[in-house]
């Protein structure tokens, strides 16, 4: 799956967030008047995707070494995660604050899935 060095998962990852973007975008009918805040966070989900992209390979080699060593590379992960969930918590909140009640029913059941965030 990961194949040469990462790339081809990596264009696939890419293509997977853009896509969801574009249909979340499109369901929750985001207005002209909403289309900044969106960009920040389109801009904090693409950032997030490539750092995860890092985040899994690193825990890729977690497999390997000594436990202390696996464990250290496992913190490591999570701590980019939480960093991650700050991220674009800090990028939602002032595009939920801007949507209407049906915006907001939509993204409510849209945005987090069983699978993550967006």
């Amino acid at each position: 799956m990961m194949g040469t060095g990462g790339m081809p998962m990596m264009g696939m990852m890419t293509g997977r967030v853009e896509g969801r973007l574009a249909f979340l975008k499109t369901e929750i009918k985001i207005t002209d008047v909403q289309e900044s805040k969106w960009n920040v966070f389109a801009d904090a989900v693409r950032a997030n995707a490539k750092a995860m992209m890092g985040m899994r390979e690193g825990m890729m080699q977690a497999r390997d070494g000594a436990l202390p060593v696996r464990l250290e590379r496992i913190e490591k992960a999570m701590a980019l995660c939480q960093e991650a969930l700050q991220k674009i918590k800090v990028a939602v909140e002032p595009l939920y604050a801007s949507f209407s009640e049906e915006q907001k029913r939509t993204a409510d059941q849209l945005m987090v899935s069983p699978m993550g965030l967006f």
